[in-house]
């Protein structure tokens, strides 16, 4: 790289925005584990405010108050401005709430912080091997002669029919413990690199789905010919190389017997003792994957769909003053957006208008008098135990949604006595019925009333008490699902 391209990267990507940002740490931790190691593709601005204060909170009470003094909405405005892109705010369908995704920037600055850790094993074995695969498979997939190919084709046969006779004889190789090693660590750089990319993917699907909806906005020809630049567009994305490799990579990630052999490769590989660095998430790292396919796959649905509403649009003529009108307010935003005009501010008093109707208002009732006798007042003593007023007992449920989300990142689904056993009752029956009325986005409830089972827990006098419930089974709710809600 020239110094002068390093120069325009410095001050113009994200990612490097981010890393010299005094609250680099914050973001780097709060942010990564959030959106990268949870996989979390979309939240609501409550729920990360909740998040943000309880971080917050934390650091400042470790190292000293004032830390950070802002407030958790205004971090996460400063984030989502568009002077530092690092976090997308966006509105969903059927929601007055905004939501949240983290762009690729934060991808980039997490995977590049965590490279800079030191590595006790590296492996270049497997990594050898596979630049050994790869060449093969461009070299004789790309060859048209056939006399190569049976070539190639008979050398791969003779190997493995050597293997198979040597296994027979009871004379294989076993990988040893190092090489084991090192085909992990390979595998689980890939699998989470794939997630990486997915989010890079999707940002770029959606820069496609903008320059689209600039395009209709500052066209001025003839219908048919904006057809005719759609439609080509349209064809461009979808057989662009990006397009083509994602499309394929679904498509194998969507195949039921693949899915199973995967699924059983990794728990298997998991299951050897030498195993470095076993990460129990890579256990169900293609449901990730599916998550993050999904969402690219739901952005060019997107697309489309403006496609079809353009299409549908049968008043054209009648119209034409109001839609010209809108695209020139659509176009002078565009133009601001690319003049980058920094005092530029506008003021609204509502985006929707409050309407009150006359007949709304209610008519006047006068007051009631009441008269109050203060004669033969004598003074009283209560009958009854105040202390119980004093000694009521909240139970926050954030904590404990994240305890059953906790667990099932690692698992499809967990029962209530699984979650209890990870983290004990510590307020008693009012902790269990905070459990039973939990309703959370990431996970659906069900309970089994054919089963039963028994919850134990300590009281306050030192006792132990137990409740026999019906089975309460918490099952990760799939994207498809939540979209459908």
């Amino acid at each position: 790289m020239q110094f002068d391209e390093i120069v325009a990267v410095r001050k113009s990507n994200a990612a490097w925005r981010l890393l010299r940002a005094d609250n680099a740490p914050l973001l780097l931790s709060f942010l990564g584990r959030v959106f990268v190691d949870d996989n979390v593709r979309e939240i609501s601005e409550s729920a990360l405010i909740s998040l943000l204060d309880d971080e917050l909170y934390s650091l400042n009470k470790r190292l000293g108050e004032g830390t950070y003094p802002r407030t958790p909405k205004a971090y996460l405005d400063e984030w989502s401005a568009a002077d530092t892109g690092w976090l997308r705010k966006y509105y969903v369908i059927e929601s007055d709430e905004p939501h949240y995704d983290a762009t690729i920037a934060v991808e980039r600055a997490v995977s590049w912080v965590r490279s800079l850790r030191d590595r006790g094993f590296v492996g270049t074995e497997s990594r050898l091997n596979t630049v050994f695969d790869l060449l093969r498979q461009i070299v004789y997939g790309t060859s048209t002669d056939a006399e190569i190919r049976l070539a190639e084709l008979h050398r791969r046969r003779a190997a493995i029919d050597a293997e198979i006779a040597a296994a027979e004889r009871g004379d294989f190789h076993v990988l040893d413990a190092t090489s084991r090693r090192d085909r992990y660590q390979q595998f689980a750089d890939i699998a989470r690199a794939l997630l990486s990319d997915f989010r890079e993917v999707e940002s770029n699907f959606r820069t496609l789905d903008r320059q689209m909806r600039e395009r209709i906005a500052t066209w001025r020809g003839t219908k048919g010919e904006l057809l005719d630049e759609i439609v080509g567009s349209r064809n461009i994305i979808s057989d662009s190389d990006q397009g083509r490799s994602f499309q394929a990579f679904y498509d194998l990630l969507l195949n039921a017997e693949r899915l199973d052999e995967l699924d059983e490769l990794v728990r298997s590989a998991q299951a050897l003792d030498d195993v470095a660095d076993a990460d129990v998430r890579l256990t169900n790292i293609h449901h990730d994957w599916l998550d993050a396919g999904t969402r690219a796959q739901g952005t060019v649905r997107r697309l489309s769909e403006q496609l079809r509403r353009f299409l549908d649009d049968q008043a054209w003529l009648e119209n034409r003053r109001v839609m010209d009108l809108l695209r020139n307010i659509e176009t002078s935003a565009y133009a601001v957006r690319e003049r980058r005009i920094d005092d530029f501010t506008i003021e609204i008093d509502s985006p929707t208008p409050n309407v009150h109707l006359p007949l709304e208002r209610p008519l006047f009732r006068p007051s009631s008098n009441v008269e109050v006798a203060s004669d033969g007042i004598e003074e009283g003593n209560a009958d009854g135990e105040s202390e119980a007023l004093f000694e009521q007992i909240h139970v926050d449920p954030v904590p404990l949604i994240e305890g059953v989300r906790h667990l099932l990142r690692r698992r499809d689904q967990v029962t209530l006595a699984d979650v209890i056993a990870d983290k004990p009752l510590e307020h008693g029956l009012a902790e269990l019925i905070t459990y039973i009325s939990l309703s959370d986005e990431g996970f659906s409830k069900v309970f089994d009333e054919d089963t039963h089972e028994s919850v134990t827990w300590n009281d306050d006098a030192g006792g132990t008490r137990t409740a026999h419930i019906p089975r309460i089974i918490y099952a990760r709710r799939n994207p498809t699902d939540q979209e459908t809600r």
